[in-house]
């Protein structure tokens, strides 16, 4: 049996997508506050108040505090002479084994978030699909992204 990638992401990439998650909780603010305007403002059910807070406590919840510690928990991968292994989800764990032959280009990404906290996102693409490893520190990031880039040379002289 195979064993599952030893390599995990950094920490700090808990804090990304925890302030990701804080972003999208002003959106469902947003929400629920116009609904708590409308049931003033047309005198609705009182009932609707409570609803929409308790939407948005356990909208707030998921996405600040449970989805980003179960998604940092989850990811993994793994670089093989032959093949890249990822491993995520939070609820169903996807396992995914990438060929070096495959490999057209790596790229490394970031955004202002992950730019603030130094971290950078690794997307490997293939003919089919890109496929990334989030949140590593920005050495490491570059580090694997000249690797996989050599690696994918030698797989590809080699055919």
């Amino acid at each position: 049996m195979i064993l599952e990638p030893q390599k995990r992401i950094s920490e700090r990439g808990l804090k990304v997508w925890r302030i990701s998650g804080v972003i999208h909780s002003l959106f469902s603010l947003l929400l629920s506050g116009g609904l708590i305007g409308l049931t003033i403002a047309f005198d609705w059910p009182i009932w609707i108040i409570g609803a929409a807070l308790i939407f948005y406590a356990i909208d707030t919840y998921l996405f600040v505090m449970l989805i980003p510690t179960l998604r940092w928990k989850r990811w993994r991968y793994e670089v093989r002479e032959n093949e890249i292994e990822l491993q995520h989800g939070v609820f169903v764990i996807k396992r995914t084994l990438v060929p070096m032959i495959r490999v057209q280009h790596v790229d490394t990404k970031q955004g202002p978030i992950l730019r603030k906290y130094k971290l950078a996102t690794v997307a490997v693409s293939t003919a089919a699909t890109v496929h990334e490893i989030p949140a590593l520190d920005m050495n490491e990031a570059e580090e694997l992204r000249f690797f996989i880039s050599k690696l994918a040379r030698v797989a590809d002289e080699d055919v």
